[in-house]
């Protein structure tokens, strides 16, 4: 494996899961050692002082009932028949001059702690313990110091040898024990890293394809109800949602493309006529008029779209306040009164009473306003375009009906698109962003626009918005 090859795997964050797992695995399992080998020698401390201060008492008994030659006696057979190289004695004066002793050279050069010593003759302690070194020999000894009577200082040793070969064969042991299950649990942990992040690695995989101009890929979803499957599950939304914009994005450089085509190229047309033909100030007086009304018309378009993009992106902040949708329509129906009257359309409005919503009453005009200048610009003559008003606990419905050509099922779909327009042949009036901007508008409100519409029967928008 090359150093380039290694260099990534670390790098890798199921690496790094690995590593901190066999981090705190190895702390976990050294704090449990360390408490259970202190619980261990603990343990056998306990138990060794058990057993010397029991033996140290029965010798304090028969020194204070057949004094101190039998104490030598007992304490003599005490130590055989214990071993003379697992146990020891000694009798000494405090002043630290020893007459009895054990007779094994073993533990000749073994000595006297002095400190527990005086702990015993001055601070009147029973008895006292103390772990000694035993020269030349790799274990230690328990040692107990006890007085008897009034003159006599006893010193009775166990040697700790066991002991220290069981402790040698626990570190052994953990030691070896803990290498195999280290290089088990770094298996393990290296396995649930790489299962828990697969489904990352899927997020990665469908992130390159879409670089690479692949917006029909999707991330799998396991249907494991976890974090990955969420994730996957808004990666796939947000897909959705670029593929929604892109294909917008394509369709609205057509359109615009096509719109902005028309008016630049009859305001050419109309220039280069003037300029070959044009005979007198007349002339050119009428060219830039109809250059200025073409860029009144393609500005109303721009800024139209700039509305429709700030208000469904929420970049400018709206002003709510309440606002009677009702008296909205009716005065929107009255301005539209002389149009339809125009076409000799009759326009119905049924908005009696009030009806209030939290809104931006400005927004909310615009909205009504192209609702209707829909209806009636699609109405034939002798139509009708009716619009009512109906308020309920919970939201407010405008509704604007006209009994005009309707829409394909088709084009129903796509009739909020940016610059669609069910009339192909471009004969009607308009860029094709009325209906756009009137469901930002609702949006924006947590409303919504619902269109019914059958072909030959005309078209039917319910505006539906929070009531207040």
């Amino acid at each position: 494996m090359s150093f380039e090859v290694i260099r990534k795997l670390t790098r890798t964050l199921a690496f790094k899961l690995t590593l901190w797992y066999a981090v705190f695995f190895i702390v976990s399992a050294a704090v449990a050692f360390a408490f259970f080998y202190v619980l261990i020698v603990r343990i056998i401390d306990q138990r060794t002082d058990a057993d010397l201060l029991t033996q140290a008492n029965r010798l304090n008994q028969i020194y204070a009932l057949q004094g101190s030659e039998l104490l030598e006696r007992a304490a003599l057979l005490q130590v055989q028949a214990a071993g003379e190289q697992k146990m020891f004695f000694r009798l000494f004066y405090p002043s630290g001059v020893f007459f009895a002793s054990s007779t094994a050279s073993y533990w000749k050069d073994i000595g006297i702690d002095r400190r527990a010593v005086e702990a015993v003759l001055r601070q009147g302690t029973p008895h006292t313990y103390a772990t000694q070194a035993v020269p030349s020999q790799p274990f230690r000894a328990r040692v107990l110091y006890k007085r008897l009577g009034g003159a006599i200082m006893l010193q009775l040793g166990y040697s700790l040898e066991g002991e220290s070969s069981l402790l040698r064969t626990f570190r052994r042991t953990f030691v070896v024990t803990m290498a195999g299950l280290l290089v088990v649990a770094m298996g393990v942990g290296w396995f649930m890293a790489r299962r828990a992040l697969s489904g990352v690695a899927s997020v990665t995989r469908t992130a390159r394809q879409i670089s690479e101009d692949d917006l029909d890929t999707r991330v799998p979803v396991r249907h494991r109800h976890n974090e990955i499957d969420q994730l996957a599950v808004t990666f796939n939304q947000m897909l959705d949602r670029i593929k929604q914009l892109v294909g917008g994005i394509r369709q609205m450089n057509d359109n615009i493309a096509h719109d902005l085509r028309s008016p630049i190229t009859r305001i050419r047309g109309l220039a280069e006529v003037t300029l070959s033909s044009g005979r007198g100030m007349e002339d050119y007086a009428q060219m830039a008029a109809s250059t200025i009304e073409e860029c009144d018309r393609l500005l109303h378009m721009i800024n139209t779209m700039l509305t429709i993009s700030r208000t469904e992106a929420g970049v400018d902040p709206i002003t709510f306040q309440p606002v009677d949708i009702a008296a909205l329509v009716r005065n929107a129906c009255g301005l539209f009164q002389p149009l339809a009257e125009d076409k000799d359309i009759r326009l119905r409005c049924e908005a009696d009473g009030a009806c209030a919503v939290r809104g931006n009453e400005s927004l909310l005009q615009r909205m009504v306003a192209n609702l209707l200048d829909n209806a009636i610009k699609y109405t034939p003559a002798h139509g009708e375009v009716r619009v009512s008003v109906t308020g309920g606990a919970e939201s407010v419905r405008a509704v604007v009906q006209d009994n005009g050509p309707g829409l394909a099922p088709s084009d129903q779909a796509r009739v909020f698109e940016r610059f669609f327009r069910a009339d192909q042949s471009r004969s009607q009036s308009g860029a094709g962003l009325g209906l756009s901007l009137a469901q930002a508008i609702a949006h924006a409100h947590n409303g919504k626009i619902i269109l019914e519409s059958r072909p030959g029967t005309g078209s039917t928008f319910t505006v539906s918005l929070p009531a207040l």
